[in-house]
């Protein structure tokens, strides 16, 4: 029985892939739920495994193409005896193109010209009146993506001089540089920092925050919470408790602007940024507000894990109401993060740094963190904007008032 491998669902918000990496060939024999191919989406690595056991017939989807929800990846004979390639010629065609009359992955990977849209991106071409004629692409042979429909609409440029294309003759120091194609996440980051900056208007606000208690309440008790709760005590769920408590006084900060209303949301989903080796990605820590220190820092390392090895959920990086990212683990002295739409602001953390500082008229040295607010002018004034961050700075030097909620 023939089955057919097709583009899975994704997520309301996703409705294309990239083709990663297949780990089975055309013939070969597979079991059931065993990987077939990686598909790389703006958010997460998704796999998809086999069905049913039996022989991988055609891939009609080649590595590094786009391919659409549905679209279909490859053929399945299904059947526990089915053959291995040795035993079957029949599946030579499909396994050495060379040979064959119809060659394995060309047709539907390659179908469409350079500068060619979609199907998606010339629906949202058509519906927005956008001229993609003459645009260079970033998906596979320059075809045309939907986010590249996107990038237009956002930048206001014209067609033609939004995207430019690869230089007709050789580069001066051509010899000595390196091609490689952006990742489908690389792509979406740009396209949604870039969305981020085009759309809303974008402020940032510093403050510093002494980090003597906190360090101090930290170092008093990380052996017995590691102990009782199996996971570190770090700095990031008081980061998070923090941040709770000032986004209650002020909701505009947790807020995002939807057509012309403002959107209140009555709930603390905090977004904490994770450095992976495809990109940075977001997963969300659902009713933060609910949840204990202990609970928290769980939370972080499981998703910071799963981040790193792609196996997170879409859901798990979607629903966010506002997001806190440390560049501090990297060295980072100061910053100005970019939010993440359609979310109104967030928090930067920093490196830790012993400065003098002026304390009761005394010269003494303290542990000292720069931190930073950029939100959306938009919808945040400046007075909730600084207010918002003070309140974070008094939560930290005063660890207490975390606990009390204060």
């Amino acid at each position: 029985m023939a089955v057919e491998i097709r583009v899975p669902q994704l997520a309301e918000s996703i409705s294309e892939a990239t083709v990663g990496k297949w780990s089975a060939k055309a013939g070969d024999s597979v079991a059931r739920d065993q990987l077939l191919v990686e598909l790389e989406t703006d958010k997460v690595t998704v796999e998809v495994n086999a069905p049913e056991a039996g022989t991988l017939g055609e891939i009609l989807a080649a590595e590094g193409a786009t391919v659409q929800v549905g679209d279909l990846l490859a053929t399945l004979t299904a059947g526990t005896g089915a053959a291995k390639p040795a035993a079957k010629p029949a599946a030579a065609p499909a396994a050495a193109p060379a040979a064959a009359p119809k060659p394995a992955a060309a047709p539907a990977a390659a179908a469409p010209a350079a500068g060619q849209a979609l199907p998606a991106a010339a629906k949202l071409a058509a519906e927005k009146n956008v001229n993609v004629a003459g645009v260079a692409g970033s998906g596979r042979d320059g075809r045309v993506t939907k986010g590249d429909v996107m990038d237009l609409l956002a930048s206001g440029t014209t067609a033609a001089a939004a995207k430019p294309s690869v230089p007709a003759g050789p580069r001066a120091n051509g010899d000595r540089e390196e091609r490689q194609r952006m990742s489908k996440l690389r792509q979406v980051i740009a396209r949604r920092l870039k969305e981020a900056q085009n759309t809303a208007a974008l402020l940032t606000t510093f403050n510093e925050v002494d980090m003597t208690a906190l360090m101090a309440a930290r170092k008093q008790y990380v052996d017995q919470f590691e102990k009782k709760h199996g996971v570190r005590l770090g700095f990031m769920s008081f980061f998070v408790k923090a941040c709770v408590q000032a986004l209650r006084e002020f909701p505009a900060v947790n807020a995002e602007i939807e057509g012309d209303e403002i959107v209140f949301k009555n709930y603390f989903n905090i977004g904490c940024a994770v450095s992976t080796p495809t990109g940075l990605v977001v997963p969300v820590i659902r009713d933060a507000d609910h949840l204990s220190f202990a609970g928290i820092e769980k939370t972080i390392s499981d998703m910071g894990k799963r981040a790193r090895d792609g196996k997170l959920g879409i859901d798990e990086l979607q629903g966010g109401s506002f997001s806190i990212t440390n560049g501090g683990v990297f060295g980072s002295l100061m910053s100005t993060p970019i939010i993440n739409p359609p979310q109104s602001a967030i928090l930067g953390m920093h490196k830790i740094q012993d400065r003098p500082m002026a304390i009761n008229g005394q010269v003494v040295i303290r542990p000292m963190m720069y931190v930073a607010l950029t939100y959306d002018h938009r919808i945040v004034d400046g007075r909730e904007a600084v207010s918002f961050l003070v309140r974070v700075k008094e939560c930290l030097e005063d660890p207490q008032r975390l606990l009390f909620e204060m």
